[in-house]
């Protein structure tokens, strides 16, 4: 009586294999037919399938494409905003929009806080919402069992003492700038409405 065996070789860059009919004798056997397909695996790629971690070429085109929709629309809505800002006399083609000049790298936060109790000039204004467009959605930082909760927790956390303290978020980013934490936190827009409001 005759087998058919299928033998395969998995290795981390390619995959051999054969088909073989298996007889009583050698003479009965044979060789039908063999191969192998090469996987080219980059370092890291061959490091993470070595450690089983799940991820395919295909997962990292995704995620950078990801990124560069991202990138794509921030400077969409920059330039939405801008344009809108020019057709409204609110600022020149030659206004500058960004940090400039020493002692300048928390201004944006400590003008965002200021326009919630005073006024402040069209250009800065412009800084404000420039800053809140470049921003949207939230990322949480605090560890859980899951993206969602982790979201949820810091959410409410957050939320909560806005509410209590009376504040809005640029006011709370820049009291936590003031206290040298390292990192403030992303905000919901639904909280940005409140500086909305108070511009």
């Amino acid at each position: 009586m005759r087998k058919n065996i299928l033998g395969l070789d998995l290795g981390t860059t390619s995959i051999g294999w054969a088909h073989i009919i298996e007889g009583n004798t050698s003479e009965e056997s044979q060789i039908i037919q063999i191969g192998a397909r090469v996987n080219p695996l980059t370092t890291d790629e061959q490091t993470n399938f070595e450690k089983g971690k799940p991820v395919s070429v295909n997962a990292d085109r995704t995620l950078k494409r990801g990124m560069r929709r991202n990138l794509d629309r921030y400077q969409l809505r920059r330039q939405n905003l801008i344009e809108a800002l020019l057709s409204a006399s609110i600022i020149t083609n030659d206004a500058i929009l960004a940090e400039d000049g020493k002692r300048t790298t928390f201004e944006t936060w400590r003008l965002r806080a200021k326009s919630v109790t005073e006024k402040i000039e069209k250009t800065e204004i412009a800084r404000v919402l420039l800053a809140i467009n470049k921003k949207r959605g939230y990322k949480s930082s605090r560890k859980a069992k899951n993206e969602d909760e982790g979201q949820i927790i810091d959410g409410m956390s957050i939320a909560k003492r806005l509410y209590e303290e009376n504040l809005t978020p640029g006011q709370l980013a820049f009291q936590l700038l003031q206290e040298c934490k390292r990192y403030i936190p992303d905000f919901y827009r639904s909280d940005l409405q409140a500086e909305f409001d108070a511009i």
